[in-house]
């Protein structure tokens, strides 16, 4: 019998990484491709095969699926930060649509059943109800959430032109670390919320802002649905083994379906790590949205899955550590220096 093979594209990256250690762990045979733009080779597990390249690269996918009986993608591979695709909406459109289209070619003539894609929740842009379920209107405020709601799109007309089974992942606000942290997030310059609170929190940052303190929220920032990676990377695992059951194509929301605001956010930041740090409060944001929390009945209800990192001081703190040793790792010989 062939092995199953499963195919992650930007399996470098940071939820990619965490799926593929995920996968991995559960004894699945993985394959990444990844062209390293935000990913690290040294975050896959030993044996993992890496091929660095372009997603959208239709030889390079060819050669790839057929060397390794590819059996289901998992697609992560795109780019990711809300403000720069407004400044280079083509740039976007090209990673995040065209990629996924030469994908999904390429998959269509290799006769792959089973399609996991990675979109997000800025499909809604401001949502009419709260928690958004998924059958809510879709209206993006960005090219990124705009590039992701067409690929969307386009996988449905894809899946039931050629008989190929998909599930569609909608992301809340990804956040923490491997609770043994032994990967992370560790994009210099990232814009998540956690990610920039625990970096002021080891003294990389001097401060972090704060943008908007007037909206109708009960404390006036904006509320967020923050969901554990590791718990975001079993997702994925408990969506593969629903299309391997026979499931049918769907979309699921992945949050834990409970807000907090942002200075929630970063209260929980400073009890775990016992440490201050300045926060500026500025005006709003253009294309920010006041709250976004999940519906999650559907994924609960149809996945095997059950959060088990549901808590944002345990986020906070698998953040906080991941990135104490990542500042070590970078400063080590630096502060070696400095205290000799």
């Amino acid at each position: 019998m062939r092995s199953m093979t499963v195919l992650v594209t930007g399996g470098a990256g940071y939820i990619g990484s965490h799926t593929v250690l995920a996968l991995a762990e559960a004894g699945e045979d993985v394959v990444v491709i990844d062209d390293l733009s935000t990913g690290f080779s040294a975050y896959l597990p030993e044996g993992v095969p890496l091929f660095i390249g372009d997603a959208g690269d239709e030889n390079l996918l060819e050669g790839v699926i057929a060397q390794h009986n590819i059996e289901s993608i998992i697609h992560f591979a795109g780019s990711v930060v809300v403000p720069d695709s407004m400044r280079d909406p083509l740039g976007y459109y090209r990673n995040n649509f065209m990629t996924a289209r030469n994908l999904l070619n390429v998959a269509v003539k290799r006769g792959i059943g089973r399609f996991i894609f990675s979109s997000t929740a800025a499909v809604y842009g401001d949502p009419d109800q709260v928690p958004v379920p998924e059958h809510a209107p879709t209206r993006p405020l960005s090219p990124y959430g705009s590039s992701k709601l067409m690929t969307e799109i386009m996988l449905h007309d894809v899946a039931a032109a050629y008989g190929m089974q998909y599930v569609t992942l909608r992301y809340f606000n990804v956040a923490g670390a491997d609770p043994q942290a032994r990967i992370g997030l560790a994009t210099v310059g990232a814009t998540h919320l956690l990610k920039i609170a625990v970096e002021a929190a080891t003294g990389q940052r001097a401060k972090i802002d704060v943008f908007g303190t007037d909206y109708p929220t009960p404390d006036g920032s904006c509320i967020r649905d923050f969901i554990h990676v590791t718990d975001l990377s079993q997702a994925h695992r408990s969506a593969l083994a629903y299309l391997r059951n026979g499931g049918a194509s769907t979309t699921l929301n992945c949050g834990y379906g409970r807000g907090y605001s942002v200075l929630e956010t970063i209260d929980a930041v400073r009890r775990v790590s016992g440490r201050s740090f300045a926060v500026q409060y500025a005006p709003r944001r253009p294309g920010d949205i006041m709250t976004m929390v999940a519906d999650t009945s559907r994924i609960r209800g149809l996945l095997d899955w059950k959060p088990q990192y549901d808590d944002l001081e345990t986020i906070a703190a698998h953040a906080l550590a991941w990135e104490d040793k990542l500042y070590r790792e970078r400063h080590g010989e630096l502060r070696h220096a400095v205290s000799a």
